[in-house]
């Protein structure tokens, strides 16, 4: 990956600086619709469910079962059922709970904007190795993924801010996702060009970014 798109990325490790939640633990409607993402996080959660399993039924088995009712292997192996179950379900209703709707809303046009950059990275590497690109304008492109680096960062900050010390806050004004003119001044600039797509496709992630912020500043 070209420096300046390495430049670009938001790590997970600042995200999670950010957020205060790791992105792979929240739960997003988006997943789903991933193939790749759905089954990585079934497959995570069934670890942590299996994990947890024998240390519940444990303390379920010798604390409750054995003095109320004594042995009963039966028992045991309904709960060895049961509480798989129960955790994978008690830790979706711990998610509902902790991750909020606008933040899962933020994290979602993160991996748009991701998607972006990955598109240019591909273009790159076909570049590398002799084969035409489609970018008429990547400098456009680039600077257009700069505002809105920024404005998904601000975002989450606010976002944070907000959900941390609602009081606290929403005066603010710098908090305020303030890059959209930049980037429909850069989409008109661009307009004639093959790569106008991915400026379209950032405008349109600056949008709802900036909607999504404008939520957070009246609900507060």
């Amino acid at each position: 990956m070209q420096p300046d798109l390495l430049g670009l990325e938001i790590t997970k490790g600042e995200l999670r600086r950010l957020t205060g939640f790791d992105p792979d633990d929240v739960f997003r409607p988006s997943i789903i619709k991933d193939k790749e993402k759905r089954w990585g996080f079934f497959f995570n959660e069934m670890l942590v469910a299996l994990a947890l399993t024998p240390i519940i039924v444990g303390f379920i088995y010798a604390f409750i079962i054995l003095p109320i009712i004594g042995s009963s292997i039966l028992i045991g192996i309904s709960l060895l059922t049961i509480v798989p179950i129960a955790v994978l379900f008690g830790r979706w209703l711990w998610r509902r709970k902790t991750c909020p709707q606008a933040l899962t809303i933020l994290l979602d046009e993160a991996d748009k904007y991701h998607g972006v950059i990955q598109a240019i990275d591909i273009n790159d590497q076909l570049t590398t190795f002799g084969n035409e690109g489609t970018i008429n304008d990547r400098d456009n492109v680039i600077a257009a993924l700069q505002l809105i680096r920024e404005d998904l960062v601000r975002a989450l900050k606010t976002e944070r801010i907000l959900r941390d010390n609602k009081k606290l806050l929403a005066n603010n004004q710098e908090l305020f996702v303030n890059n959209l003119a930049n980037l429909q001044a850069l989409q008109v600039s661009s307009q004639a060009s093959e790569y106008a797509q991915l400026l379209n496709e950032s405008l349109q992630i600056a949008v709802e970014v900036q909607a999504e912020i404008r939520k957070l500043h009246s609900s507060s």
